[in-house]
């Protein structure tokens, strides 16, 4: 979130002391985009920016919830209850279709067939506790856990004997307690992560109550570590926890891990004074697939790494992979009777079924069907930033990503549609499995019609150089 920027509430002003939740419709286009709203600073007075904006928040959720009600005395004999929800059920699922056409914005590989999977969702699978060690209950899905943790430990170099991990119910979970095994190696450590790192590595630093430092970046999104070297020099004294991204959030930038570990080197940090959690949410399953890419591997001195599930590798629920140093663990486990087994995990009850999906995605597709896929997703991100640029509109593609960056519609009604993440005054879209060709080019031509309504007379495109640099820049100045 940029600094003084203002999010708009759902509540209503007090009323009694109380808030009261605003039931109205919540209408994205209303919102005037010209000229951008003024901001308010830390102290309430308003300031005008030309980089700020408000943040445009969603529709009010509760103005189109589902509500909940009793069954009829007599509905056992008419049905009325079953065919309403029938009916509910039928319209969601037109509206997911409509809306997965649509989406372009959000790392969701969407492409998935888990049919075979379907008669076990008749099972409460839940796998408390150690993924390593079998608790009471016996309704479990560990063998299948442990499977897709061994296949993770090998991508990234580690031993068997020699790892810890588990299957999260989420990327955040993944982050969360990376960085918490990070303030229990070094309770005294400083948490370090780029300003672009994904907002789950600060909200880690607010629940752990850690001092974190921001490091600056590039122009690229990737951790400036020039900036890192004047912020470690001035910590020297306490060991230093680093979040490195393999692929931000917003402009798919890969921090150079290595660069890193030699700018720790360089600032006096041994190699036991110092914890490196690698956030790679998308592009750690990624990256080993790609060519001339920096490795992310235990071989070298890292502490942990976390990947999605949910995400490249396409699964219909939330969940993620942790991995980290068996060596680490022992600091957090503790022996739980109640399970009859050990708990080192975030959350206690885990999702039983994501470990099945991601065993039966992994064995389907392989090391050389990911391969086929990431290259794939790089050729048709280079098509769709080749194609912006034709067109000359303003488009940055970092070199190891498939996220394509470029100016802001104007339109959040175009944002709503294609589902598009936006920051300040840039948007993106995000290639994966189930993008192809075709659907980038109905994106891209209905962008370029819209854009001729937007931008006409003495409207010009917006400069975004700051934010993608001027040889990626088509505005009337760089162009």
């Amino acid at each position: 979130m940029a600094e003084g920027a203002e999010i708009k509430s759902a509540a209503s002003p007090n009323v009694n002391g109380k808030e009261e939740i605003w039931n109205g419709y919540f209408d994205p286009t209303a919102i005037e985009v010209e000229p951008l709203p003024s901001v308010l600073s830390e102290h309430g007075v308003e300031k005008p920016s030309e980089t700020s904006r408000e943040i445009v928040l969603g529709r009010n959720v509760h103005a189109t919830c589902h509500s909940i009600t009793e069954p009829e005395v007599n509905d056992e004999q008419t049905g009325d209850k079953e065919a309403q929800m029938a009916a509910v059920l039928a319209r969601y699922r037109r509206s997911l279709m409509e809306r997965t056409k649509n989406h372009l914005g959000y790392p969701y590989n969407l492409d998935f067939d888990y049919g075979a999977l379907a008669q076990l969702q008749h099972f409460s699978i839940n796998n408390l506790g150690d993924p390593f060690i079998e608790s009471n209950y016996g309704v479990h899905s560990r063998q299948f856990e442990v499977g897709v943790l061994d296949w993770f430990a090998r991508l990234w170099e580690i031993e068997q004997n020699n790892y810890w991990g588990y299957i999260t119910n989420c990327g955040t979970e993944g982050n969360l307690h990376g960085i918490l095994v990070g303030r229990e190696v070094f309770p005294d450590g400083i948490l370090y992560a780029s300003r672009e790192s994904h907002y789950s590595v600060f909200k880690a630093a607010r629940m752990y109550r850690m001092e974190c430092v921001k490091v600056d970046t590039l122009v690229s999104g990737e951790i400036d570590c020039t900036d890192l070297r004047v912020k470690l020099l001035a910590n020297k004294d306490k060991p230093a926890i680093l979040n490195v991204n393999i692929g931000t959030t917003v402009k798919g930038a890969v921090d150079d891990l290595d660069h890193v570990i030699q700018t720790l080197e360089e600032c006096g940090f041994s190699h036991d004074r110092f914890y490196i959690h690698c956030d790679g949410a998308l592009f750690g399953l990624m990256m080993p697939f790609v060519k001339r890419a920096p490795k992310v591997s235990f071989k070298k001195p890292i502490g942990s790494v976390s990947v999605s599930g949910h995400k490249f590798v396409g699964c219909p629920m939330p969940c993620g992979v942790q991995i980290t140093r068996m060596e680490h663990i022992n600091v957090l486990s503790s022996n739980v009777e109640y399970l009859a087994s050990r708990d080192a995990t975030i959350m206690g009850s885990r999702n039983g079924h994501a470990p099945i999906f991601l065993w039966y995605t992994l064995n389907r597709k392989g090391y050389k069907g990911f391969q086929k896929e990431v290259q794939k997703c790089l050729r048709n991100a280079h098509y769709l930033k080749d194609r912006l640029h034709g067109a000359g509109i303003s488009a940055m593609l970092n070199e190891l990503s498939s996220t394509v960056v470029f100016e802001r519609p104007r339109d959040e009604e175009f944002v709503r549609r294609w589902q598009l993440a936006c920051e300040g005054n840039i948007a993106h879209v995000v290639v994966m499995p189930n993008v192809t060709i075709e659907k980038l080019d109905f994106f891209f031509n209905e962008l370029v019609g819209k854009r001729s309504t937007w931008y006409q007379g003495h409207v010009q495109p917006p400069c975004i150089a700051a934010e993608i640099g001027k040889e990626n820049c088509c505005c009337a100045l760089h162009k």
